[in-house]
């Protein structure tokens, strides 16, 4: 029996990692799409072309409005521990935030990431955070238009849903 749970931990174990070896951005984006026409109950599929490439921009905006992709830690993605095991194994501590769901790198976030690392003045620090603080301004204002525009065209029952699914506040 024993030998028997410990065959079926190590093939669950590896079936869960070559799952995750063949992630697919592209196939989750559509099946995310099909979820939201479910929820939102759209059957028109001329409604759902104007609906879905609004839902888009307003997914593309949320996720430029993040600094961090989806790692904890700030724009570096650190998770503590040793930093010589982080340096040697993952890219200085840092994760690639690029692609389909961590948005394009911040440029003022990769700075004052740089600062922080280099032990930076205060004052350059300080600088370094108003530049980034303003850069999130702008795209907090780009997605606020984004969300206004596809509340445009949602009904109310629609705009509801769409609020519980976190694509509009």
């Amino acid at each position: 029996m024993a030998g028997m749970a410990t065959v079926l931990t190590f093939s669950t174990g590896k079936v869960a990692a070559q799952s995750r070896g063949n992630f697919d951005p592209e196939q989750m984006r559509q099946r995310m799409m099909e979820r939201y026409k479910e929820r939102l109950e759209v059957t028109n599929d001329d409604e759902w072309k104007i609906i879905s490439d609004r839902i888009e921009k307003v997914m593309a905006a949320q996720r430029e409005t993040r600094i961090g992709g989806f790692g904890f830690g700030g724009p570096g993605g650190r998770r503590g521990g040793d930093t010589a095991q982080a340096d040697a194994g993952n890219n200085g501590g840092r994760r690639n935030r690029g692609g389909a769901f961590g948005g394009e790198p911040n440029p003022d976030a990769e700075a004052l990431q740089k600062a922080i690392d280099s032990k930076a003045s205060a004052d350059e620090l300080k600088s370094k955070m108003a530049k980034l603080r303003e850069n999130l301004k702008d795209k907090e204002a780009k997605l606020s238009k984004a969300q206004d525009e596809l509340r445009k065209v949602l009904s109310a029952r629609q705009e509801a849903t769409a609020v519980l699914m976190g694509l509009l506040k």
